[in-house]
């Protein structure tokens, strides 16, 4: 189980300061499948990388009772000098994964040819996608997180990912956002609303996106 106890997230800029997160408390539960809705900028990548660990909360507990992937997608920690393989050896001793079947599995899943050899630096945004992805897919943990996956890459990778998602979805516990209420739908059945530091949740992803779209029809 993952719990937030009263969490608050809160970014100081010149003249600025924005609540992300105010006063949150909740838990996600080993199997759950939570479909988190928001308008652009509301806060909902914050809150995946709070679960994750990448990012601290200014105020609050955040305990972790099963292991959470990163931000499935996430490509801030390749090092640009390195080769595709090699970073993806660096993350498999990181978390005491096998290097060879960590291999196996990207350079298959993500399709780079001579270039997972080739240093990521020189890669395009698509192959540094398909890097990312295989690498985040290719180590199993207790809860997925899900940063808009599905909408990187041409479609042919699109459909690999779903079913790669899918896949995990049957025996993990996965948390997802998304702008698109179709990929919600598809893989969650509870849903929340992040709005102005608020997060709410409700039983049905099909609740939390109708109350998503009043929101945004009251703010045009």
């Amino acid at each position: 189980m993952i719990t937030f106890d009263r969490v608050s997230k809160t970014y100081h800029g010149r003249n600025l300061t924005r609540h992300v997160l105010h006063d949150a408390s909740f838990a996600i539960r080993p199997g759950q499948a939570l479909g988190i809705c928001g308008a652009n900028g509301a806060g909902k990548s914050t809150l995946l990388r709070l679960i994750a660990g990448v990012e601290h909360p200014s105020s609050g507990v955040i305990r972790r009772g099963m292991t959470v992937s990163w931000p499935i997608g996430y490509s801030h920690c390749f090092q640009g000098s390195l080769t595709g393989a090699d970073n993806t050896r660096f993350i498999a001793r990181i978390y005491r994964q096998p290097v060879d079947r960590l291999l196996a599995f990207v350079e298959e899943f993500a399709e780079l040819g001579e270039y997972f050899n080739q240093p990521v630096k020189t890669y395009s945004a698509g192959m540094m996608a398909r890097l990312a992805f295989g690498v985040s897919l290719a180590i199993d943990f207790d809860c997925y997180l899900v940063d808009e996956v599905t909408g990187a890459g041409d479609q042919r990778f699109a459909e690999r990912c779903h079913a790669a998602l899918a896949h995990r979805r049957s025996a993990r516990t996965l948390v997802m956002v998304s702008h698109s209420p179709a990929t919600l739908q598809q893989y969650c059945t509870t849903g929340a609303v992040l709005h102005e530091g608020q997060l709410n949740f409700y039983p049905t992803i099909d609740e939390a996106i109708e109350v998503h779209h009043a929101q945004q029809r009251l703010a045009a």
